[in-house]
């Protein structure tokens, strides 16, 4: 998933929230010299990403969109899931998305922590164009696609997605439900469970 799903996954804890996203700004498993909300972000950032990539009716699903996506067709997956959960928002959560996202956008972080300024300047762009509560519009969709196509470092045809999306949704949609079905009840136990 991308920034929103992760968001979704991290326990209602909004320091959690920013520690998850900023996990993809950390490299290597050697963590013991970040701040602990920062460990604790890096390893669910990396257990959501590692389920999602092993989730058997998403792995079906990638190989369904290869031919129209080479490469690249979990990544358009992360963002499908994306702008179905934002479409679907209210189904999950008992607040609605815009109330969720300007809670997240006004939350002050500890710049100290998070001090990777590309992960700061994309927290910037990230509420500058609202990109969370626009995930929920086809206009949204096509941006983070064009947006992500243009910063992968290979050619490819993620640009292209928001067509394939139109021409499989229905397929996409079952497999989005599916997954949710059970990543829900997965990251519940995960949060009472994990030992940071």
């Amino acid at each position: 998933m991308n920034y929103l799903g992760h968001l979704f996954f991290s326990n209602n804890d909004i320091e959690l929230m920013y520690a998850n996203i900023y996990g993809d700004f950390i490299k290597g498993s050697k963590l013991n010299h970040h701040p602990e909300i920062v460990q604790k972000g890096v390893k669910l950032h990396r257990s959501i990403d590692s389920y999602i990539d092993n989730h058997s009716k998403v792995l079906e699903l990638k190989r369904k969109l290869t031919k129209d996506l080479p490469k690249i067709s979990g990544i358009a997956i992360d963002l499908y899931f994306d702008h179905l959960l934002a479409i679907e928002w209210n189904s999950y959560r008992n607040e609605n998305l815009e109330h969720f996202t300007k809670e997240f956008y006004s939350h002050k972080i500890d710049r100290t922590q998070f001090n990777d300024r590309h992960f700061l300047f994309l927290l910037d762009k990230m509420k500058e164009d609202n990109w969370l509560e626009n995930y929920k519009y086809a206009h949204g969709l096509e941006f983070a696609c064009k947006g992500l196509s243009r910063r992968i470092s290979f050619s490819n045809r993620l640009h292209t997605a928001p067509e394939i999306f139109t021409n499989f949704r229905p397929e996409i949609k079952q497999t989005f439900d599916d997954f949710m079905t059970d990543a829900i009840p997965y990251f519940k136990k995960f949060h009472l469970n994990i030992n940071f």
